[in-house]
């Protein structure tokens, strides 16, 4: 395949070297894509919450499909970019295989009931390290996607950095209740930054995390897109958002601008025609025509080609997406009705941890019930120590899905429920 001068063997090389096939027709980046659309991590994503509990209706959008689409509004931006840009040109270009990488593995880490899952495991984590769902989406990648080694899919240097929203380690910002590695990940961090450490300016927390490469610039702005407008026709689909709600909540707010109210007028008008799918689709388009590559320079722009470009946005589509995050927030996941399932979330979880903790975590006992597969349990009598253990179980509880979840707790704490066709 034709060479693409925008990439370098810095940007292919993997921390494990990959094993070369006579008449490989793949390029790395596609490879790197192939891998994770074969996985069971990436399957997983089909039963676990987006916005919705995942099955409660077929048509509400999981993680899958919700991975999906960010997957496809980032290869387009892609060709938007190479179209636009005086920067780039046919042998020269973003690579749209790559960026596809990034946006179908953006939430492997995710664990069941979504953030609500993912506030309990940082919760229940925290005297062992803390659980974050873009930390735990790195060592996916790179320790447990396929067991055999323990050295995941053995990612590009390009793809880790795609993926990698936060760079800052936990214990550099102790407090936090997101946005960070975990410590024992440094050396991944290490390998993607090529060595080189981060200059004086780049302080943890907010300011180092938002240090990014352009294909992870443009696949955090295309999961923008995604549940920007996605989140809002879920909630209008499932009746949390209606007209009557939609105008009084922006009667409370008091502040939005004229065109803040223009939108709002838009997505009502969409309702009212029953056109709401076909209306927010095109949205996404012009959120796709919103991006524009603008030169940076930093400390690895020496490195490679993928920070010598930043992705500016369009204000009026930023202004856009934060208002529509603010509708689907205040009307959808904060409601009644889905707190009290994040209430059940929290639950659920921190009571199938309890029984792991009390097993597993808390003292090394050869023998004991059974309650996790057996490699993973032959894996915990050979951790090091508490916090590894706690690690080896929260891995198994993040890949649950929210079904498995339930399943889980029934099997554990309901007397009425454990059948052998239970376990199938």
């Amino acid at each position: 395949m034709p060479a693409n001068r925008f990439y370098t063997s810095f940007d292919f090389e993997t921390l494990a070297s990959r094993s070369a096939y006579t008449g490989e027709y793949r390029s790395p980046f596609q490879i790197d894509r192939d891998r994770i659309i074969h996985s069971s991590a990436f399957r997983r994503l089909q039963n676990k919450t987006q916005v919705f509990l995942s099955g409660e209706y077929d048509f509400y959008r999981t993680r899958l499909t919700h991975s999906i689409e960010v997957a496809q509004i980032g290869r387009s931006i892609c060709g938007w970019l190479t179209q636009q840009s005086q920067c780039l040109d046919d042998d020269c270009f973003i690579d749209s295989d790559l960026v596809e990488s990034a946006c179908l593995s953006h939430d492997l880490g995710h664990p069941p009931f979504g953030h609500a899952g993912e506030r309990t495991l940082h919760h229940l984590m925290a005297p062992y390290g803390g659980f974050e769902g873009n930390a735990q989406t790195l060592r996916i990648l790179t320790q447990t996607l396929f067991s055999e080694g323990r050295s995941g899919m053995d990612p590009t240097r390009a793809l880790l950095d795609g993926v990698l929203k936060y760079k800052t380690l936990h214990t550099e910002t102790p407090q936090a209740k997101n946005h960070y590695l975990y410590d024992e990940q440094e050396r991944w961090l290490d390998f993607t930054l090529g060595g080189q450490a981060f200059p004086m300016e780049l302080t943890p927390g907010k300011v180092r995390n938002a240090f990014r490469s352009i294909e992870c610039q443009i696949m955090d702005w295309a999961d923008d897109t995604a549940y920007s407008l996605n989140d809002i026709a879920d909630g209008i689909h499932a009746g949390f958002i209606n007209v009557q709600r939609l105008e009084r909540w922006a009667e409370e707010q008091g502040d939005l601008s004229e065109a803040d109210l223009a939108d709002v007028a838009f997505i009502s008008k969409a309702v009212r025609e029953n056109r709401v799918e076909g209306r927010l689709n095109r949205l996404i388009g012009e959120c796709i025509r919103a991006t524009k590559l603008v030169p940076a320079a930093n400390f690895l722009s020496q490195s490679t080609r993928r920070h010598q470009h930043a992705l500016e946005i369009d204000p009026v589509q930023r202004r856009r997406a934060d208002l529509h995050k603010k509708i689907a927030l205040e009307l959808v996941f904060l409601s009644p009705q889905l707190q009290q399932l994040d209430h059940k979330a929290d639950f659920i979880l921190t009571r199938v941890f309890g029984v792991l903790q009390e097993r597993y975590i808390d003292t090394v006992q050869p023998r004991g019930l059974h309650l996790i597969p057996a490699a993973i349990e032959k894996e915990i009598q050979a951790a090091a120590d508490a916090p590894a253990r706690a690690r080896l179980v929260c891995d198994w509880i993040a890949n649950m899905t929210d079904h498995f979840a339930f399943r889980t707790y029934r099997r554990l704490f309901d007397a009425d429920f454990g059948s052998i066709t239970d376990f199938v």
